[in-house]
């Protein structure tokens, strides 16, 4: 899930147009904030003071104000004052495309479907079509775990309130292995505070885990136990709550034998995966939302420590995804996060224990060595 990203790059203000901007913005913190310092901070114009009204009552009052003049506000805590910190055009309306989001689940629908029949591997799907068939198990399965997440996400934005955009599918034909890369919607407008922030977050995981945990189950009811055959094999890692799921399926495994997964067993292991990555604690991810809910500005020094421990997960495991997926994060996401309009108001009880508890998550999901070959 990531931000609508702006249009181009906005141009510094002039000392001129900031001094007028300010003297438009200043009257409009009437009764809202008694102002005691003023001063620019990049594009942000900052306004410091004591705050009259009760953060959310701030907010709501400042809204409407602030954007008839093209500022969005938000409300933070430094330097023992409160300051209402104002950017330009934040909430950004962008156009609502279906037909790329249909066209891009479509794609996708073929994509797991040649994936999930093994086609080009096994078989030529130009001379036997209907074995893509013994896909769809996996494909639908698959696509119902990833759409269920997304759209947790989408549906408690729009309960808040946030303009969201529709989920992307990523589709991945072969050779990626599992014909898809997951799917994304995009965030168009900041969250409102804490509460809603990690809300829209811890959404989309735990919905998707709802689909995931009965898949995976049910699929290794279908599953076998055999022997392992000699040569090279793909094998999926187990994370904690793969091997206790495993356990409670089949029990102790006699030596020298596996499970070998149903198609539907293996898009719930996928699903478990995802939600894992979801989870780590970094910048736009699901995890990097929840850590800011939880600690605010801390985030960061969250963020670089799961940067460290993926590394030091590479290291101890010998798997390389671990380094791949590590330096993604940090060149592409980065350590930063944009905060709520209310900075102020803290994460409820209730939600910070649950945010805890998907951290803890995110320790039996995730499988030290995702994919190998043996």
């Amino acid at each position: 899930m990531r931000f609508w990203p702006f249009r181009g790059r906005p141009v510094p203000p002039s000392a001129d147009s900031s001094a007028f901007a300010i003297a438009e913005l200043a009257p409009q913190l009437s009764g809202v904030l008694a102002v005691e310092q003023v001063r620019t901070e990049g594009h942000a114009l900052a306004f410091g003071g004591r705050l009259l009204l009760s953060p959310e009552a701030a907010i709501t009052s400042l809204q409407p104000r602030f954007r008839s003049f093209g500022y969005t506000p938000f409300l933070q805590a430094s330097d023992g004052l409160t300051w209402v910190r104002a950017l330009p055009f934040v909430e950004v309306e962008a156009p609502s495309r279906p037909r790329l989001n249909i066209i891009l689940f479509v794609l996708t629908v073929l994509s797991t479907v040649v994936s999930g029949s093994g086609a080009f591997f096994d078989f030529n799907p130009f001379t036997e079509p209907l074995k893509l068939a013994n896909g769809f198990p996996f494909a639908f399965t698959l696509l119902g775990i990833l759409g269920t997440h997304e759209f947790g996400h989408y549906f408690t934005a729009r309960h808040y309130g946030a303009s969201v955009s529709l989920p992307y599918f990523i589709p991945a034909p072969p050779p990626f292995l599992f014909g898809t890369l997951g799917a994304i919607i995009r965030m168009r407008s900041p969250a409102r505070d804490r509460n809603s922030l990690f809300d829209i977050a811890a959404a989309g995981p735990l919905a998707g885990l709802l689909v995931a945990v009965p898949a995976l189950w049910i699929g290794l009811g279908w599953s076998k136990v055999g022997p392992v055959p000699p040569g090279g094999a793909v094998v999926f890692g187990d994370s904690l709550a793969m091997r206790f799921m495993t356990w409670l399926a089949f029990g102790p495994l006699p030596p020298g034998h596996d499970v070998f997964v149903h198609p539907v067993a293996l898009a719930g292991w996928v699903g478990l995966f995802v939600t894992a990555l979801n989870l780590i604690p970094v910048g736009q991810l699901d995890g990097g939302r929840i850590a800011y809910a939880l600690f605010g500005a801390r985030h960061r020094q969250v963020s670089l420590a799961a940067f460290l421990a993926l590394l030091v997960l590479g290291a101890v495991t010998g798997s390389g995804n671990w380094f791949v997926w590590a330096f993604l994060l940090f060149f592409v996401m980065g350590f930063q996060h944009q905060p709520p309009l209310d900075d102020l108001s803290p994460l409820s009880p209730a939600r910070y224990a649950v945010g805890i508890g998907c951290l803890i998550l995110l320790f039996l999901l995730i499988p030290p060595v995702p994919i190998a070959i043996q």
